[in-house]
């Protein structure tokens, strides 16, 4: 939603309680209030939101008065695909411009000053979600973080959220994949630069390999050997991170695989594509292993389990 939808003279004031439903709530203030030419979006996936904004020049600053107000708790997390923002918080300075991610805690005091006009996006992260130690979350607070490795493939996630439509399935597994990249990413951070106590370490590790899975379910060569050599381990390391999860790494391909063709397979849009398609696309490029491993998950065959869904939406529709 953009200010040219409103009077100019009202623009400022609707734009700042447009984003305070979406954010904790803050001071904004701007020598374009005016006329203040920005926009605010909001996406709800399942576990977590995102925001979308573009702002002119402008300051935010959450006071001690408006945390005991109200607190979410979250970790904000946010790209900057354009623009200047100087922000301090945890005594920590930083001015962060376009291909950078930063961090910010909405239980303390920060100060944010936009110097030149942008875009952000922020991934607003429940903290019990994310499972890294406060205190390495606390040294990553104000700072300019990169957008490398793990960074860029989350800042390319992030963006290519903007726009989208999905089932509230779809949006449930973003969600989750949202917080895995992000859990992966600042994990990666806080252990390469020592923030990590010893016992957490390989439960980040654990996490980036997940999210790495995540990104990369649709190659054909995504096998253990991979993804061992993607994360410099071994593949019996690899397996020993797997022993107190609930499936192997293999099952957990094949399984999030699997989920992906029954999205599909429950999708409109793709009651066109043919089913062997849709399996050689998410990594089962025999169509009769596929029919076979689908049933053994779900109790029905593929094609089946497609006029099943399509018949139970058109149930849905009808008045």
């Amino acid at each position: 939603m953009h200010t040219a939808e409103v009077p100019k003279a009202e623009r400022f004031g609707w734009w700042r309680d447009r984003l305070m439903q979406d954010l904790a709530p803050t001071h904004i203030a701007s020598e374009h209030a005016d006329d203040f030419r920005a926009s605010t979006a909001a996406l709800e996936l399942g576990p977590v939101n995102v925001s979308f904004l573009s702002f002119p020049t402008l300051t935010a600053v959450r006071t001690t008065r408006l945390i005991q107000r109200s607190d979410p708790e979250l970790w904000e997390l946010g790209y900057m695909a354009s623009g200047i923002m100087v922000m301090d918080q945890a005594r920590s300075h930083a001015q962060v411009g376009a291909g950078d991610l930063l961090l910010y805690d909405t239980s303390q005091p920060v100060q944010m000053q936009v110097t030149e006009a942008g875009w952000l996006t922020i991934l607003h992260l429940p903290k019990p979600a994310v499972p890294l130690p406060e205190r390495s979350m606390q040294d990553l607070l104000s700072r300019r973080l990169p957008a490398q490795g793990t960074g860029a493939l989350l800042a390319g996630f992030l963006q290519g959220l903007a726009g989208g439509r999905w089932s509230e399935l779809e949006a449930e597994r973003l969600g989750a994949a949202a917080v895995q990249l992000a859990s992966a990413y600042l994990g990666g951070l806080a252990d390469r630069e020592g923030l990590l106590p010893p016992e957490t370490q390989q439960s980040v590790l654990l996490r980036r390999v997940k999210a790495f899975i995540e990104a990369h379910l649709a190659e054909a060569r995504l096998t253990p050997q991979a993804i061992a050599d993607a994360h410099n381990i071994s593949v019996r390391y690899l397996h020993h991170l797997f022993r107190p999860e609930k499936q192997t790494v293999s099952a957990l391909i094949r399984d999030l695989r699997l989920d992906r063709c029954r999205a599909e397979l429950a999708q409109p849009r793709c009651a066109t594509h043919p089913i062997a398609s849709i399996g050689a696309r998410w990594g089962f490029p025999d169509a009769a292993t596929f029919n076979r491993t689908f049933k053994a998950a779900f109790g029905m065959p593929p094609g089946e389990y497609r006029r099943w869904s399509i018949a139970c939406r058109s149930a849905d529709d009808r008045p």
